[in-house]
């Protein structure tokens, strides 16, 4: 397991990361989870991250509340990925420890932490699964 110790987020991160734009809609947006089964895209503007949007914030739109009138159906689903994305995110860089991945993923209880260059363009994610697949192959290497 030392092994791991030493292992960063450009050894195991996804380099071809799918994302999504502040305008897309909520309804396509919804398409998109289902055809892709991710939890979380990056929202993507010039180029640079600028926040993220999951699948819980899609269901806080349809959130009751007492305070908060439900609105239509349709109306939900035409506002913006601008509208309910995250803009606060945790992040990391490419050279960032897999052990510091595994405290925030833990910590945060996130599943995938996009990495970002030096000029918030986006250099991969790094989800629980590459995770899981990094400390099975430094166990392994170790046997």
């Amino acid at each position: 397991m030392y092994k791991f110790l030493q292992q960063t987020v450009a050894d195991y991160m996804t380099r071809a990361v799918k994302t999504v734009t502040r305008e897309m809609t909520v309804g396509e947006l919804n398409k998109i989870f289902e055809r892709d089964d991710f939890n979380t895209y990056p929202v993507v503007e010039n180029a640079r991250v600028i926040g993220l949007v999951s699948k819980f914030d899609l269901l806080k739109c349809f959130a009751f509340t007492p305070s908060q009138m439900v609105p239509r159906y349709d109306d939900l689903m035409n506002r913006t990925v601008a509208d309910i994305m995250t803009s606060a995110y945790i992040y990391v860089g490419a050279d960032t420890r897999l052990t510091r991945v595994l405290q925030l993923m833990v910590e945060h209880r996130i599943r995938s932490i996009p990495a970002i260059d030096s000029d918030n363009r986006l250099a991969g994610i790094i989800a629980r699964e590459d995770v899981l697949r990094a400390l099975a192959a430094c166990a392994e290497a170790a046997a």
